[in-house]
């Protein structure tokens, strides 16, 4: 069979992925807060509640290691196809029975599905960008993501006319994506990208550690962040006041907070440096959260709160990578961006725990005290940080390049 040129236009590929992005990020919303309403309505306790939403981050931890090998010998569109497959199958099968730990199960195969869409997708738009265009073609991925994970939430509002309606939908979404990627012609990533699990692995992890440590921590952060108010903020909003349709708006506030201020965050960097700025949305964002323990009677109040701090944290990551990337020599840039991986997913994982302990033990402002405390234990850890002297040179050395 001929392939048309069409499908294998640097255009048409980028767009296809990107779509391929938004509709896992949309899946991945849509699941924390959906599940989340759902345990509270059964009976379930916060800190289970908590410990079932991690079990996506499980997942994505556990695949880590083992995706890499099968997608340079079978090339993305496999990887990209069983990792929908799954989630398509996952999500039909997961409103069939509510169990505790039947979901748990279900949720580490969307996290596995999951990262090996973000994966094999996240890898072919770096490999096949142009260099000149790399970094245009990476944001459009991040907004993607962030795109669709800010709209998943919205789906609650769906378990009012039927339980199995979010799911179907969400699979429907995930089903035109296979169809789109059908379309592509199958491309395999270079041999000569180095990665994180080629020799001397763990001696360059050694090394990003004692370079960079405090550049992994803004990825820990936004994974403990994100998932805490997706995971947890759905039980907390319930249990004080807050209704479904409420929970539903507040949360995409603070994606949409953070979509709005990415590329002039990341402007500002280049003018600023990447460390102060790091400082500065890490103490406004904790100031931020706190502040809400004070205005959660009032909603709008809550909305604009939201909305502010997603302006402040919602590009941590992205900040963080660019912060790795001046603190780094290039030969371990590929060992930081998996540390990063890790990081993320690690935050992710102990996040909805923390919080649902802490809905627990604590009445009002339980889980904004939970999340202000991480993002100013981290401010005051970075201020704590001294790169060494050779990275600042090569800092000097990147910035007049």
């Amino acid at each position: 069979m001929t392939i048309p040129t069409k499908q294998n236009s640097p255009t048409y590929r980028l767009f296809v992925l990107i779509v391929m992005v938004a509709i896992a990020g949309f899946a991945q919303g849509m699941l924390l807060p959906l599940l989340a309403i759902m345990l509270e309505k059964a009976g379930v306790s916060s800190s289970l509640n908590g410990l079932n939403a991690a079990a996506l981050y499980i997942g994505i931890l556990l695949a880590s290691p083992f995706i890499e090998k099968p997608l340079r010998r079978y090339g993305y569109k496999p990887i990209i196809t069983i990792g929908l497959m799954a989630m398509i199958v996952s999500l039909l099968v997961l409103p069939l029975w509510q169990a505790f730990w039947f979901w748990f199960v279900l949720r580490m195969i969307i996290g596995i599905a999951d990262n090996m869409v973000h994966f094999a997708t996240q890898v072919w738009i770096t490999t096949t960008s142009p260099m000149k265009k790399r970094g245009r073609n990476i944001s459009f991925y991040g907004f993607a993501f962030g795109l669709g994970f800010g709209l998943g939430p919205f789906m609650t509002r769906l378990l009012q006319i039927n339980e199995f309606l979010p799911f179907i939908l969400s699979a429907i979404t995930s089903f035109a994506a296979w169809l789109l990627i059908l379309r592509l012609r199958n491309e395999y990533p270079a041999q000569d990208v180095e990665t994180g699990s080629q020799s001397g692995t763990w001696t360059r992890y050694k090394a990003v550690v004692k370079l960079g440590w405090f550049a992994l921590l803004p990825a820990f952060c936004y994974g403990y962040l994100e998932s805490s108010l997706h995971g947890n903020f759905p039980v907390y909003g319930l249990r004080s006041g807050l209704t479904v349709e409420q929970v539903s708006i507040l949360l995409p506030a603070f994606v949409v907070g953070g979509l709005i201020t990415q590329m002039p965050l990341g402007f500002l960097s280049d003018r600023m440096g990447r460390k102060p700025l790091l400082l500065m949305v890490l103490f406004f964002g904790g100031a931020t959260f706190m502040s809400m323990v004070y205005l959660e009677h009032t909603f709008i109040g809550l909305f604009l709160s939201f909305a502010l701090a997603g302006a402040f944290v919602g590009s941590l990551y992205s900040l963080g990578v660019m912060y790795m990337a001046d603190l780094l020599p290039p030969h371990l840039l590929p060992t930081g961006n998996v540390m990063m991986a890790v990081s993320f997913g690690l935050g992710s994982m102990i996040g909805p725990l923390v919080g649902g302990v802490f809905i627990d033990l604590f009445e009002r402002g339980s889980l904004y005290y939970s999340v202000s405390g991480i993002l100013l234990l981290i401010f005051f850890l970075g201020i704590c940080f001294r790169s060494h002297a050779p990275m600042k040179n090569q800092q000097k050395e990147v910035a007049h390049s």
